[in-house]
């Protein structure tokens, strides 16, 4: 099929005065750069490392100013004091928040030399460091510049979806095709996401209604890399029979910056496509800046983009052809594109001057708000003072109050923006697995199957397998529903790891009757392959007990990864560590060599504690590596991190005397995203509403 670009007057210009480029994998330059295969599709200036105020900032103790350029426009600079990472140097990060957008610097810390506000301020461009900035203490300070942030483009995004049957010419035609589509187009939506009931529909939503079925009854969404996607499909939003133009259609697809367009036709047929032929919804002005048209032949895509000229180039490249067989690869290019396109469409000269003015508006209302109101009171001139370091002129317990009350409101609001689905530091995707192969998480009843009484433990092993101990013993159970016994009921196991990266499986096991004899045990993976199973009694296992774990009663071990395995064990009131002999690297090599068990393990250190742990996490990342090995306990009423290295522990989070009666530690998770080590600490099955930075 060949694809017709219009002819237009003034060397290419449309009837609205707008240029478009047209990528189709044939230019010299896409032929050059990708040789018949497409680019990979990679998001560009992704929000996870943009959003500095977001990661760094927020829910963290730092400093933010206010002050006046010499153009008399005021400007916000925040400023944090951190360890960059696991290299330990430690980093001042600084944003400047101004009409222009935020500019973003990083600058090392030294002990003996450090920066004053003033100081970092002059590493900014055609800053005036004469004048002062004056520090804001106001905790509601962290939403407004959270606000301020967000001006640099949704975390979430929302594209229109036109169907377009072969002939037609203009939106209105396109947009008046009834609720039904055809097979083909059917198929395409499915490819892009998931077919959801809008009514009660609690995630984004796209300006679309979910109280009344005003907007039509369902859409398609999806999630990428983190990003909610809502597709405003033309054939999915209200039809009116005696409404020409479509208006309720055109009120959400005419003022998608980015949009779909589905040509549905013969094989060879040729079709025509001209981008002005969809306009904006009232002003009938072209507001749309990237199409993409889709072609879908005996299940493969075809792809041509149209972009305004004046958007700057983005990729992934389109290959040569521009043709896709595998759907998955194709949806996960063509969602890359779309938002993309959407990205670089905020730097043309239209959006950066609505920016600019939007910006200009809220950093003067801003201004307004914290220095001419009641709140003048939470100002103080600072400027010459060592960051985060030098308190202000009050008294300490009053200051170190402020500062709590600071990072709570920061925390909250952090957690609220994950809970809304707006964190723009999340990678979650609802990728192929999801779209085309049954949902990851499918209830599968096999209990029924056993005869099992009592506490119920286990772990999962490969893909299709899960071991499940009861009273009656230990099971492997297959995803056909086959089990077989591993453990009979003499070897009682009440804690079971399998560590698959590492090639064994821990148990935390022994008699049923006298649980202060349990130990530590050892097994290896690949002696429960179908061709080696049997079943063990406790007599069996006794060569494969860790050393000095006898009456152990909780265990936690490292997340691993390449490096080597850690298990921190509970003994009454102790704390013993050990670590196995071979990493991940060595195992992934030597897959098939005879390994030790239990002597695989070498004991490092005991630690006595002042009460028996009921919780205990290992924790990852720059915290554990700058201070030795560091592990979350949690007793009865509280939570603490203790060091290896030193034995000494530091108290985090200890639950209020009137609430005592009827709390319950639930567990400390590890959120460690390489820059820092985080805990969330919960207790009565809920979260606590805070991120207790270790340091």
């Amino acid at each position: 099929m060949r694809i017709a670009l219009p002819q237009t007057d003034l060397e290419g210009l449309d009837p609205n005065c707008r240029r478009f480029r047209l990528e189709n994998g044939e230019s010299l330059a896409e032929i050059d750069e990708v040789f018949g295969s497409p680019s990979a599709p990679i998001l560009e200036n992704p929000e996870h490392q943009t959003r500095w105020y977001f990661k760094y900032f927020l829910g963290k103790l730092h400093q933010n100013y206010v002050g006046i350029e010499t153009d008399k426009n005021p400007y916000f600079l925040s400023i944090v004091s951190q360890d960059s990472g696991s290299k330990s140097v430690p980093l001042y990060r600084a944003i400047l928040f101004r009409k222009q957008g935020a500019q973003k610097i990083a600058l090392p810390y030294t002990p003996n030399q450090k920066l004053t506000v003033k100081q970092l301020l002059s590493h900014f461009s055609s800053m005036d460091t004469t004048k002062t900035p004056k520090e804001l203490f106001a905790a509601d300070i962290q939403k407004d510049l959270l606000l301020l942030e967000e001006q640099e483009g949704s975390v979430n995004f929302k594209f229109g979806v036109v169907y377009m049957r072969s002939g037609q010419k203009c939106d209105d035609e396109m947009l008046s095709n009834a609720e039904n589509g055809s097979e083909k187009f059917d198929e395409f939506l499915a490819v892009l996401g998931e077919k959801i009931r809008l009514k009660g529909w609690e995630r984004f939503r796209g300006g679309l209604d979910v109280k009344g079925d005003m907007t039509g009854k369902h859409s398609i969404y999806t999630l990428y890399e983190g990003h909610e996607i809502m597709f405003h499909v033309s054939t999915l939003l209200p039809f009116s029979r005696d409404n020409r133009q479509q208006v309720e259609r055109k009120r959400h697809i005419g003022n998608d910056i980015v949009n779909i367009v589905f040509v549905d036709c013969d094989d060879n047929e040729d079709f025509e496509f001209s981008p002005s032929c969809i306009k904006s919804q009232f002003t009938r002005i072209l507001f749309k800046y990237v199409f993409a048209v889709v072609t879908q032949h005996k299940g493969t895509y075809k792809l041509s983009i149209y972009c305004d000229e004046t958007v700057p180039p983005f990729g992934p490249t389109l290959p040569n052809p521009p043709i896709f067989q595998n759907q998955a690869a194709f949806r996960e290019f063509l969602l890359v594109k779309l938002i993309n396109g959407e990205k670089a469409t905020f730097q043309t000269p239209t959006f950066s001057r609505k920016r600019e003015r939007t910006l200009e508006m809220l950093i003067k209302d801003l201004y307004e708000e914290y220095v001419h109101d009641t709140k003048m009171n939470m100002m103080n001139r600072r400027a010459f003072s060592e960051v985060l370091y030098d308190a202000p002129r009050t008294s300490k317990l009053k200051e170190d109050a402020r500062q709590v009350e600071f990072v709570r409101i920061g925390q909250a609001l952090k957690l609220e923006a994950i809970v809304r689905g707006d964190a723009p530091t999340s990678l979650a995707s609802a990728g192929p697995s999801t779209v085309f192969k049954r949902p990851p998480w499918e209830p599968q009843c096999f209990y029924a199957a056993l005869y099992q009484s009592g506490n119920v433990v286990g772990d999962s092993y490969g893909n299709d397998s899960i071991f499940i101990c009861t009273n009656e013993g230990t099971f492997l159970i297959r995803e056909d529903q086959s089990h077989q016994m591993v453990f009979d009921k003499t070897f009682c196991v009440r804690q079971m790891s399998v560590v698959e990266d590492h090639g064994i499986m821990l148990i935390r096991g022994g008699s049923s009757t006298h649980k202060d004899s349990h130990r530590i045990h050892v097994f290896k993976l690949n002696e429960f392959r179908e061709d080696q199973l049997k079943i063990r009694t406790k007599t069996d296992v006794r060569e494969r007990r860790i050393e000095k774990t006898r009456g152990c009663h909780l265990y936690t071990i490292s997340k691993g990864g390449d490096g080597h395995l850690r298990i921190a064990v509970a003994v009454g009131r102790k704390m013993l560590t050990f670590q196995w002999k071979y990493s991940a690297a060595w195992t992934s090599w030597c897959s098939n060599n005879e390994t030790e068990t239990a002597d695989g393990f070498i004991f490092l250190r005991e630690i006595p504690l002042h009460d028996s742990p009921t919780i205990m996490t290992i924790l990852e990342g720059p915290a554990s590596t700058n201070s030795g090995c560091l592990t979350c306990v949690g007793f009865k009423h509280h939570f603490e991190v203790v060091s290896e290295q030193t034995g000494q522990s530091t108290r985090l989070h200890e639950i209020e005397t009137s609430k005592r009666s009827q709390t319950q530690l639930i567990a400390a998770l590890d959120l460690c995203d390489g820059q820092e080590t985080e805990l969330l600490l919960c207790y009565n099955r809920n979260f606590d509403q805070i991120f207790q930075k270790v340091l």
